[in-house]
């Protein structure tokens, strides 16, 4: 098996961890590459068959790029706080490694989110943020939902997240969340000053449109990644990715036993 590995290259604990992963599959004949070591960046042009992230939710939001431009399965162990994403034990390495080797998981598909701004694209699993960029001034976005006038926000910024991402930023904003397999898009506002000012659980297959209806700056984000600015005038379209990433999981758990345990209920 060829494997990349996407560590966090910060914390301690997960440096070590990925030591001992790097080990124990070498130990096995698997070929491994690890970004950021040894002068080695992982890039899409690379022959993997799995990308492993050594981290938190962020470290997994650089594997799951990563494994979607080089349309590869992702396995996140989790180092980080909440692990929403990252699933797998660090306790358990050797089991998880003995399943791999086996074949014994099952790839789940996470839907993927894609902002279009003037020909440009990029695609994200969590989440697309278009929000202000002086900390002190709203900014307003005028809202079409295939090709209808909707709504006008006046806010910080608007999210709009995938069923993956409900648990981050959207649901930090007041969003709901939402079970993996329900597909669907959810539009929050961040700090909205509108009467308005519900979250929206929108059909996967809309087309949203967002124009930026007032001469202040205006920040375009993708899982986190600053992707573009806008200005008065400008739009950007966000829909659905063109295809899903593939989540290497090993047992179903529901989905209130991981909200429950992630939120400490």
């Amino acid at each position: 098996m060829r494997i990349g590995v996407v560590p966090n290259r910060v914390r301690r604990r997960a440096l070590e961890f990925t030591s001992r992963l790097v080990a124990e599959s070498r130990r096995r004949g698997w070929e491994v590459s690890v970004d950021g070591q040894n002068g080695v960046d992982l890039s899409p042009v690379m022959a993997l068959d799995m990308v492993i992230a050594t981290g938190g939710d962020g470290t997994m939001l650089r594997a799951v790029s990563l494994a979607l431009a080089l349309d590869r399965p992702v396995l996140g162990f989790n180092l980080g706080t909440l692990g929403f994403l990252a699933a797998a034990d660090p306790t358990h390495l050797t089991q998880t490694l003995d399943l791999l080797e086996q074949g014994r998981y099952r790839l789940v598909p996470r839907m993927t989110v894609l902002a279009e701004l003037n020909g440009l694209t990029d695609v994200g699993v969590n989440d697309v943020v278009v929000e202000k960029i002086d900390s002190q001034r709203l900014i307003e976005l005028e809202v079409e939902v295939d090709a209808e006038p909707m709504l006008s926000y006046r806010a910080d910024g608007v999210v709009i997240s995938t069923p993956t991402g409900s648990t981050a930023y959207s649901f930090s904003a007041g969003g709901p969340l939402l079970d993996n397999r329900v597909e669907a898009l959810v539009m929050t506002p961040v700090a909205p000053h509108s009467l308005f000012a519900r979250a929206l659980v929108i059909s996967p297959e809309s087309v949203i449109r967002f124009r930026v209806a007032r001469d202040r700056g205006v920040q375009l984000s993708v899982d986190g990644r600053n992707t573009a600015s806008l200005g008065m005038g400008e739009e950007v379209v966000v829909r659905r990715g063109p295809r899903p990433v593939m989540f290497v999981a090993f047992e179903q758990i529901a989905f209130s036993t991981i909200v429950i345990e992630r939120f400490g209920l």
